[in-house]
């Protein structure tokens, strides 16, 4: 009886992220927002959604 609800507190004090986790977490997902940032506002990537967006609006019916 005791090992069963041993084994139970143990697997629930598992089963979340702790404070650690989410400040790695966090900071990882920030790196890669920051990364994302700087291709998506470089010149060659800037031309190109520029090019397709035009491209798009200038549909002649």
């Amino acid at each position: 009886m005791l090992r069963a609800t041993a084994g139970r507190l143990r697997s629930a004090a598992d089963a979340g992220m702790t404070t650690a986790e989410y400040a790695v977490g966090t900071l990882a997902a920030c790196g890669f927002a920051a990364v994302l940032y700087k291709i998506v506002t470089s010149g060659a990537v800037k031309s190109a959604l520029s090019g397709l967006i035009e491209r798009a609006l200038d549909v002649s019916f």
